[in-house]
């Protein structure tokens, strides 16, 4: 096999490569049957773990404005939005100093790292005093602890990513990888579900007084259980098979930055998820709030609201596997296409739905959206980690999908709530929806079809 068989871009030029030795193939064939349904359990049950965490921000954000900001009215909206944002600008960071380590020293012990890191921050959070107490330190606080869960979650997507991705067989990898994007919707509907158990057992009184820092609490046990898993696999035969030849680059983030070919995927990583941004954060994360504050507490309670987001997080954690694979017989860029050009299609007619402020037709108008989207989430992560060899996979990986992230995602609520607001359309999610799934279709052109090669080492 030659270089050019596993190149990330399509203008990559033909050069001649050696072949991947026996250590590595050995390796590879020795990580099959239940070692890989293991890495595939530990991995989807990290993600669980770490987007619970940082996804329970999003679904709480009212509250959050109330007790740490002093006001759920636009202002303490805003600034907790921005605290949801403040996250992302930190993920580069995470991405760059992750990246680098788990390429140079490996995978596994970083991923365990991590998921300590973030359950850490997430339950501090819960036990900021109210803005009331201890006034302008509460926001302060709340910022700082969403840094170091950005940071964390920087490194985690790539690094958990390429964690099953070198484990699991060319033939079945979207569908192995699948189950982590499974596990961080799985986690979002656990989060929803959880808080509106403790509105309807509670009352939305004691959720506002006391009871919103619960689900922050949870990420305690929850994070020692993921932690506990993820050290008891091994390290990739992939990464076992660099150091078996002392093949580990001595500077990773240099040889994905001085890459032409590097650099090319490099773009394709940050345009390609542009999807990602709107389907994942407005979809699921700021879909309650985008209910109760933009629709109205009329239309929707927190309760309400919670509820449609639940049914469409069950519509996408059915269809990801499906899609996934789907993706492994036929190909990943017909998915990702047509992926795209459904949330291009009905966006807009969901979103009227939607905004009917009917519960039944807003459900409909959620689910349809999530069967949509399901494609891109399937399978996009697949492509990234197939784009980079071994050696650059985590830094370059990281690196593209934490910028995409930011100019895609993390703005995302901000910039959504402002322009309802100044604009006066509850309709402004549908047009972000449309117009970065025209840019992840442009994007798909330049990305040449992964399925069933085998990963590149080097």
């Amino acid at each position: 096999m030659t270089t050019s068989d596993r190149l990330d871009t399509p203008s990559a030029r033909h050069e001649s490569a050696p072949e991947s030795s026996d250590a590595t193939a050995a390796d590879v064939a020795s990580a099959n049957g239940k070692v890989v349904r293991k890495a595939t359990f530990a991995g989807a049950i990290g993600s669980f773990v770490e987007w619970y965490d940082y996804g329970i921000y999003g679904l709480l954000v009212t509250y959050l404005a109330i007790n740490i900001m002093g006001e759920a009215e636009a202002g303490g909206l805003f600034l907790t939005n921005v605290g949801f944002l403040i996250s992302f600008v930190a993920r580069p960071f995470g991405s760059v100093i992750c990246g680098y380590l788990g390429d140079k020293i490996g995978r596994k012990s970083l991923l365990a790292t991590l998921l300590v890191l973030i359950s850490a921050a997430t339950a501090a959070i819960g036990l900021i005093p109210s803005h009331s107490v201890i006034g302008v330190a509460a926001p302060v606080l709340l910022v700082l602890l969403r840094v170091l869960q950005g940071f964390s979650a920087g490194g985690e997507v790539a690094g958990a990513m390429s964690f099953v991705g070198e484990y699991a067989p060319d033939a079945r990898r979207n569908y192995m990888m699948s189950f982590i994007a499974v596990g961080s919707f799985i986690a979002l509907m656990f989060g929803s579900a959880f808080s509106a158990i403790l509105i309807t057992t509670l009352g939305d009184d004691a959720m506002t007084s006391w009871a919103w820092r619960v689900p922050f609490l949870l990420a305690v046990p929850l994070g020692y259980v993921g932690f506990y898993i993820r050290r008891q696999l091994e390290e990739t035969p992939h990464f076992v098979a660099l150091r078996a030849q002392n093949t580990v680059v001595r500077n990773p983030l240099k040889a994905a930055l001085t890459s032409p070919r590097h650099l090319k995927a490099i773009a394709l990583t940050i345009f390609l998820p542009a999807l990602n941004g709107p389907g994942y954060y407005l979809l699921f994360v700021y879909m309650p709030t985008y209910l109760k504050t933009s629709l109205g507490e009329h239309n929707f309670s927190m309760l309400r609201a919670l509820m449609v987001t639940a049914f469409s997080l069950v519509a996408i954690a059915v269809c990801i596997p499906l899609m996934a694979r789907l993706s492994d017989r036929i190909g990943r860029k017909p998915v990702l296409t047509f992926s795209a050009v459904a949330m291009a299609v009905v966006s807009y007619p969901m979103f009227r739905l939607i905004t009917t402020g009917e519960f039944g037709l807003a459900c409909i108008g959620t689910i349809v959206l999530a069967i949509a989207f399901s494609g891109h989430a399937a399978v996009v992560h697949t492509v990234l980690a197939e784009m980079f060899p071994t050696t650059v996979r985590y830094s370059a990986y990281s690196i593209g999908f934490s910028i995409s992230t930011i100019i895609f995602g993390g703005s995302a609520p901000l910039l959504m709530t402002e322009l309802i607001e100044s604009t006066g359309s509850n309709l402004v999610p549908a047009f972000a929806s449309i117009i970065t799934a025209l840019i992840t279709l442009v994007t798909i052109a330049f990305v040449r079809e992964t399925k069933g090669r085998p990963l590149a080492s080097s």
